[in-house]
């Protein structure tokens, strides 16, 4: 084209489109559904990720594909089904996540420039198809919300990861920016704590001990710079202070160990099970580090952790639920969305 050449004309149908500003929520992942071939795509796409396995390809390749992807996925669909939402049929983490979306959209509906969805790290919605239709409806701006209070590799730093590949292969890229942890903050502090008094209110007994769970990570995650684990026990300390509680009543743990490696401690399972042993015959769980209730929160606690307790010579356990979609934790949501879109909107 010379300098004479006109413009080729933008097309009457597609006008162009700029100007507002998307938020994107995005938590972990789900499968598609509770059936072994859906639970079995889910599980490849996770344990792939070199953030996740940080094993050399060659080596963990054939345990994956040959071990693991032939026997844990059937294990996992039967967990899944006896969390399955059969109203929507859906996991609980894609229900409690619209639910934030939603709740989170009408809470913004005063910035008419802001366009909130949101996606699934692993699974379906994909980050590239949300920050496309997010594009598509003229967001050149876009707030990525990965959904965990505390920050890892693992976890945010891999959101990070696939919406960056995203944008490599975009023409026009949206201006990013990533919300930070919010693990100390203290409207999520407030929130929790809050959450916790709600929970116990409603139980007919009065726990003993209550354990923050976090779901875990290798111990070599730890050594190698990753803050997560320092971040889930300053959480555990903030809101046992704010309960005004003591140490041996409050405790942090860690759940959801992989494979033979050491993980972080103290595991959930192992001081469910020791403290019926000693005596304790009372306890609650509350997980801070997940802001949806899902399979590890709904089954791994409150079925699998609630049966050692109880066969280890505990009588009563209770789950706390997770903030979820209720206000107290769109609160905590909401007021992350809009301190970082300081200067955009």
């Amino acid at each position: 084209m010379n300098a004479l050449s006109p413009m080729p004309a933008v097309p009457a149908a597609h006008p162009p489109r700029f100007g507002r500003v998307g938020v994107l929520l995005v938590n972990l992942g789900t499968p598609d559904g509770f059936d072994t071939a859906s639970v079995r795509r889910y599980l490849k796409e996770f344990l792939s990720d070199t953030r996740i396995i940080e094993i050399p390809r060659l080596v963990w390749w054939p345990i994956l594909n040959l071990v693991v992807l032939n026997t844990r996925p059937r294990r996992s669909a039967k967990k899944y089904a006896s969390v399955w939402d059969e109203r929507t049929n859906e996991s609980p983490l894609r229900v409690v996540t619209r639910a934030q979306s939603e709740a989170l959209a009408a809470r913004m509906a005063g910035e008419s420039k802001v366009v909130v969805d949101w996606a699934m790290r692993y699974g379906n919605p994909s980050i590239a198809s949300r920050l496309e239709a997010l594009q598509a409806q003229g967001c050149d701006r876009v707030l990525l919300v990965p959904l965990y209070p505390q920050y890892s590799a693992t976890s945010t730093g891999t959101v990070c990861d696939k919406a960056f590949r995203a944008l490599m292969t975009m023409r026009w890229q949206p201006a990013i920016r990533v919300a930070p942890p919010w693990h100390d903050d203290p409207r999520y502090i407030d929130a929790v704590a809050a959450s916790i008094r709600a929970g116990l209110a409603k139980l007919d007994f009065e726990p003993e001990v209550l354990l923050a769970s976090f779901h875990g990570l290798p111990q070599a995650n730890l050594v190698k710079g990753d803050p997560y684990y320092c971040q889930c026990v300053k959480t555990a300390r903030l809101i046992r202070e704010r309960l005004g509680w003591s140490e041996d009543r409050f405790r942090a743990t860690f759940q959801s160990r992989f494979g033979a490696q050491k993980w972080l401690q103290p595991y959930t399972d192992a001081t469910v099970k020791a403290l019926a042993t000693k005596g304790v015959r009372k306890i609650a769980v509350v997980t801070p580090g997940f802001v949806a209730d899902c399979l590890e929160t709904i089954e791994e606690i409150g079925v699998e952790n609630a049966d050692i307790f109880r066969a280890a010579g505990g009588e009563s356990f209770a789950r706390i639920d997770c903030l979820n979609a209720e206000a107290g934790g769109m609160d905590v949501i909401e007021a992350v969305v809009r301190r970082e879109l300081m200067g955009w909107i």
